[in-house]
């Protein structure tokens, strides 16, 4: 998988892998990669050849249980090492020795044969998974241009039904020439991820419409409606600016008044659930070509 789950909400989805030799067979023996970038390995000062010694080891020793990065397996509590606190305050393998050697035999983890300086160096990879983990800017970019651009035009007038909303020759138009790939790839996924209105504090005015723009129709008991973009809404009140550029506020007592939001941007959220990685990078692939 070479792209960022929607986990990480608001941030757009790129390619982001981490680089080394080191091989894992993951629980659906896929193979995947597992060793950190050398910007973690330097940022988090650990000895670049205990790193690589460690990945090795966890791979042949570890990765079964715990998933090809340390992360964890589906369906299988308390296997996510990136997260642990052992690992999170661990310095030099002092917390990580111990349920190493000796194991959870109870929780179903049997003790190890790794020798204690086996354990140091399985302990120093593991550290640098969870630094880069929490810092992104040691995260390594790959080329995402992984895809078939044929795929992706099919798929995109296809069963993705793109084209019903965009056109390659009218709003797509040189977009392939705007864009990064990485950054092509994150808009296309996850569009108008920003605030389509005004930002909070901003000066008094109506916000700007676009096609990422949400709009609002407010009613109120007397029949009497109010609609315009979006300003913001909770459960306790809702806002916006009027076609007039006037600025209302109405305060919400469950269903009164009534609001209906239009997200024109809603399409693609549902859509999210439905692509596969192939799809993702075909169209990415196609994309591109739009110069």
């Amino acid at each position: 998988m070479r792209y960022l789950s929607t986990a990480l909400l608001g941030v757009p989805l790129t390619a982001l892998f981490f680089t080394g030799a080191a091989l894992a067979q993951t629980g659906s023996g896929e193979k995947a990669t597992i060793a950190a970038t050398d910007a973690a390995i330097r940022a988090s000062k650990e000895d670049a050849a205990q790193v690589e010694r460690g990945a090795k080891l966890f791979t042949a020793n570890c990765a079964k249980c715990h998933g090809a990065t340390a992360k964890g397996m589906t369906g299988k509590d308390n296997t996510d090492l990136v997260r642990s606190l052992y690992v999170l305050e661990d310095e030099k393998g002092i917390l990580l020795e111990p349920p190493i050697k000796n194991g959870f035999p109870d929780k179903g983890m049997p003790a190890s044969s790794l020798s204690d300086a086996e354990i140091k160096d399985v302990a120093a990879w593991l550290r640098v998974q969870a630094y880069g983990a929490g810092h992104r800017v040691t995260y390594t970019f790959l080329d995402v241009l992984t895809g078939d651009p044929k795929k992706g035009e099919a798929y995109f007038n296809g069963p993705g039904k793109c084209s019903t909303c965009h056109s390659a020759t009218g709003d797509l138009k040189g977009i392939g020439s705007r864009y990064s790939p990485q950054q092509l790839q994150g808009h296309w996924l996850s569009p108008g991820s920003g605030r389509g209105g005004r930002g909070r504090g901003a000066a008094a005015g109506p916000a700007t419409v676009g096609r990422a723009t949400r709009t609002v129709t407010v009613t109120l008991p007397n029949g009497q409606s109010v609609s315009g973009p979006l300003d913001r809404i909770d459960d306790f009140n809702v806002a916006l600016h009027d076609s007039t550029g006037a600025y209302h506020s109405f305060t919400r007592n469950g269903d009164v008044p009534k609001v209906v939001v239009n997200d024109p941007m809603k399409v693609h959220v549902d859509m999210l659930k439905t692509y596969t990685d192939d799809d993702i990078h075909n169209v990415t692939a196609y994309l591109v070509t739009l110069k």
